[in-house]
């Protein structure tokens, strides 16, 4: 995969809310197999599409992908031996020693994909599209439907809607909006009106637990409000609900504790007792017990040479990291 097709899936990704990395090869020296500017995906369960190197490059990547995903920053990574490198690695930029057979290297700049909230509105008053426009200000994913065109496939367990038809078949709305099982519903209504519609649902036997859920009236007690500062009011509710993490499936914005570093994810690994490579500790890594501990490689070839003569390697490296 690439080209469009990297582009093409990085939209499926998107649109599913799904968390992924893309990684870009901005540098190569050969006789490394990749070439410059070739793309790959890495996703959230380490699976990669797409095309930035073999053996060797690629669990290094997928590592440092997770990483990314997990603190939110992007990175530059260095990929070869260090001594090809010198005192010439301009600061920022993270150093992955690898030994391939090739000899090649490779720069490869890694960015997050995160997931964003997903807004559905229905309604076509001024205030649904102030709404619209505030929460696209934020950056967030945001559909305006009429109530006629609100269907199942528009909304799931990750998005927040907001219920704005103000009397033009509130009910019918508000129910397809509860199958739906969002992470925020809210009715914009008076308390009055809001407690109607809920009892009329009540009596067609819409369970009352999904009920409860509803947020009726939606948005913050602001008071006595114009149109537009409704909008404000719903939108300040779903950043403080967000904020809080209450919205349960959807993404929470990533902050950063004060006085602390951030902590990124820790992943098994050990470093191949044949050409020190890092790799990853796991089945990718081609296991290999002897005297009581289990050894990894980079590739069939150090997995050979150990096996063939454990003991001139178990002698000069140390595997764990």
């Amino acid at each position: 995969m690439n080209g469009l097709g990297i582009l093409q899936r990085m939209g499926e990704l998107a649109r599913g809310g799904q968390t992924f990395a893309l990684a870009t090869v901005v540098w190569r020296q050969g006789p490394s197999s990749s070439k410059q500017g070739s793309r790959a995906i890495i996703t959230a369960d380490g699976e990669l599409d797409g095309w930035i190197g073999g053996a060797c490059a690629e669990p290094v990547v997928i590592r440092e992908a997770k990483q990314v995903m997990a603190d939110g920053n992007a990175r530059l990574l260095l990929l070869g031996s260090p001594d090809q490198f010198g005192g010439a690695v301009p600061e920022g930029m993270t150093v992955v020693p690898i030994s391939c057979q090739s000899e090649g290297a490779l720069e490869i700049y890694i960015e997050p994909v995160l997931p964003v909230p997903h807004l559905v509105i229905v309604g076509g008053s001024p205030m649904t599209r102030t709404l619209a426009e505030l929460s696209g200000a934020l950056g967030w994913r945001t559909d305006l439907h009429s109530p006629e065109d609100f269907t199942a496939g528009h909304a799931g367990e990750r998005s927040m809607v907001v219920v704005a038809t103000q009397g033009h078949g509130d009910e019918d709305t508000l129910e397809r909006a509860v199958a739906m099982r969002p992470a925020y519903l809210g009715l914009v209504a008076s308390s009055k009106r809001a407690e109607a519609v809920l009892g009329y649902l009540a009596d067609r036997g819409v369970p009352k637990d999904q009920l409860d859920r509803v947020h009726a009236p939606a948005g913050l007690d602001l008071g006595r409000t114009t149109h537009e500062e409704m909008a404000v009011a719903i939108l300040a509710q779903l950043v403080k609900l967000r904020a809080s993490g209450d919205l349960g499936e959807v993404p929470a914005p990533r902050q950063e504790p004060r006085g602390k570093p951030r902590t990124g994810l820790q992943l098994a690994e050990a470093v191949d007792p044949v050409c020190g490579m890092t790799v990853m500790a796991d089945a990718a890594g081609m296991p290999l017990e002897h005297d009581g501990i289990t050894y990894y490689f980079c590739c069939a070839g150090c997995h050979r040479a150990f096996s063939e003569n454990p003991a001139a390697y178990v002698r000069t490296r140390s595997f764990l990291t």
